[in-house]
């Protein structure tokens, strides 16, 4: 089959989160069941510069009027297939100080509806033969930023071109892609996209309804959230959409890439460690302690997280729940960055406790991986979780996962009771309530755990083993590819 991937961030070229693991491993895992599949990138300059022997393919003009050029090239993977990759040529949208999405003040920038709505249309364009060389059969968009591509695939004429199908992936349904209702003028689209069927949003221009309204089929990223979304407490103002979408929706929980995240072959490892092999791992927490100026002290458990810093993650908690962790004989070693107030606050902890506490502010891959390696437990407390992705990394590090019951965690973190402990099944700790109580007394119980060196090993031992792999997710997707063509 042939497959367009959309997104606007793909690993390893370029990552601000859990979005660029997803679509750097899903068209490789389809490459690996020998589809024939390519992928569509803005032109940002990390993705120009990781794309090799790009050569332009075709030349556009954008709804409003400006021509850009769409370039086609290889992103080489060492020991894996090269991935054919569209990248379109518009560096006065892309080549900007900041991340992605917005300006080194953080903030948006003031044409990012033309940013993202350019690489709906160019999907959409692609599909109906704007590569003579190469259509596609189905278009698979990533979240608000290439929402659009189903809406401009519904609109367009076909011009005796194929029927192509489009599925629409929502990542986290939290960030929705709203601008003016006036930006509308500048998509290309005819009046009858706009309202309540189109895209349309109590007054406002969302990106992300168009994807939901527009796509053949959608998809989210774990089953637990698939059916969450659909319900006014985590719909955000699209479960009615959702409810009356939902012969459509299907979750497909996402996947660990094996090439990227494996401690018995991780590079960024100071030393590697597999499921019953650990005195690596033991030496990957000597070494972090070392590097972060950390107490050196093998047994007091390493509590990590490595998480953007928004209330949605419920920082707060573990903000709330820091002195209770210490006073237990604890450590905590975060990697992220995001809201003032909680980096303020944990730099605070760290400046008081600094042989207990360690805070590293923005994002690193590799201290991210030695986080894992080194870390006893993962905490992801969050208020709501699509999917999340550091869980599975901590299960696959043997960094149990403390994790609120809610989304995609509820689906892969199995709470460490009496009956699951015996049958085999536990692989962390988990707490329903989101308040400072229930994170609490998962945090007691973890440490309760961690004193029983026996049943600790054999609960990590699970954990590691669990399975995660794309083969799997990728063979689902293809059920929903066939879907969206029938």
């Amino acid at each position: 089959m042939r497959i367009l991937q959309v997104s606007a961030e793909l690993f390893p070229l370029l990552k601000t989160g859990g979005l660029a693991d997803v679509a750097g491993a899903l068209p490789r895992a389809l490459l690996a069941a020998e589809q024939d599949v390519r992928v569509l990138l803005p032109g940002f300059p990390a993705i120009r510069d990781g794309v090799a022997d790009a050569v332009q393919v075709a030349e556009l003009a954008a709804p409003w009027g400006e021509r850009v050029r769409l370039r086609l090239g290889r992103i080489r993977t060492e020991g894996a297939p090269d991935l054919q990759a569209y990248w379109i040529d518009a560096p006065w949208l892309y080549d900007r100080p900041g991340n992605p999405y917005e300006d080194a003040q953080r903030q948006p920038y003031g044409d990012n509806h033309r940013r993202f709505a350019l690489l709906g249309f160019a999907a959409a364009r692609i599909a109906h033969g704007l590569d003579a060389a190469w259509q596609p059969q189905v278009v698979h968009a990533h979240d608000w930023h290439a929402a659009l591509a189903p809406a401009y695939m519904a609109f367009a004429p076909r011009h005796g071109h194929p029927r192509v199908g489009s599925v629409f992936t929502v990542h986290n349904l939290a960030y929705q892609g709203l601008f003016a209702p006036w930006d509308f003028a500048d998509l290309g689209l005819p009046a009858t996209a706009w309202g309540m069927d189109g895209l349309e949003y109590h007054g406002q221009l969302s990106f992300m309804k168009g994807g939901l309204g527009f796509a053949d089929r959608i998809t989210t990223v774990s089953p637990s959230y698939a059916r969450e979304i659909q319900t006014p407490e985590q719909g955000c103002g699209l479960d009615g959409l959702l409810r009356r979408r939902t012969g459509v929706l299907s979750g497909i929980l996402n996947a660990v890439d094996d090439q990227v995240w494996n401690p018995a072959t991780d590079a960024l490892l100071p030393h590697r460690f597999e499921p019953g092999q650990l005195a690596g791992k033991m030496r990957c927490k000597t070494a972090l302690q070392a590097q972060l100026g950390l107490a050196p002290e093998a047994e007091t458990p390493l509590f990590v997280v490595v998480s953007r810093l928004t209330e949605q993650k419920g920082l707060h908690l573990v903000l709330g729940g820091l002195d209770a962790l210490l006073a237990q004989g604890g450590q905590l070693a975060l990697l992220g960055s995001g809201d003032a107030g909680l980096e303020r606050a944990f730099r605070e902890q760290a400046t008081a406790a600094s042989r207990s506490v360690s805070v590293t502010l923005g994002y690193s891959e590799p201290l991210a991986h030695r986080l894992f390696g080194a870390g006893d437990v993962t905490l992801v407390p969050s208020l709501f979780e699509p999917c999340g992705l550091t869980q599975m990394y901590g299960l696959k590090y043997g960094s149990l996962p403390l994790v609120r019951r809610v989304g995609g965690l509820a689906d892969t973190v199995v709470d460490a009771t009496l009956e699951d402990m015996a049958d085999g099944r536990a692989t962390g700790f988990c707490f329903d309530s989101f308040d400072a109580d229930g994170f609490g007394r998962a945090l007691r119980r973890a440490f309760a755990l961690y004193r029983r060196p026996a049943d600790w090993d054999a609960v990590r031992a699970s954990a590691m083993r669990r399975p995660a792999d794309w083969g799997s997710a990728a063979a689902r997707y293809l059920d929903i590819y066939a879907q969206a063509l029938a």
